[in-house]
């Protein structure tokens, strides 16, 4: 009889838990404006290149170094550091 009521108080814990992971798609029915909508910067533009490509960054020795000694560390040797291995 113990064990029917813990298989029973489960089973209605489980329910309860995946009925309350349902509520919030089921009900949600705000359409909220999206403040960038018209925005090419946010979206781009229909059969445009992505913007992203856009950005270009200088070179920094300091950084090369650093992650050549990470590559070290963690992969051994300096030629395999310097090939990428």
């Amino acid at each position: 009889m113990r064990d029917l009521k813990v298989f029973v108080g489960v089973l209605v814990f489980l329910f309860m838990a995946f009925r309350a992971t349902q509520c919030g798609s089921l009900y949600n029915t705000i359409q909220q404006k999206d403040p960038n909508a018209e925005s090419d910067y946010v979206y781009g533009t229909i059969d445009g290149p992505a913007k992203q490509l856009s950005n270009k960054y200088e070179a920094d020795p300091e950084q090369d170094k650093k992650a050549t000694q990470i590559r070290e560390k963690f992969f051994g040797g300096a030629a395999q550091a310097e090939a990428g291995n």
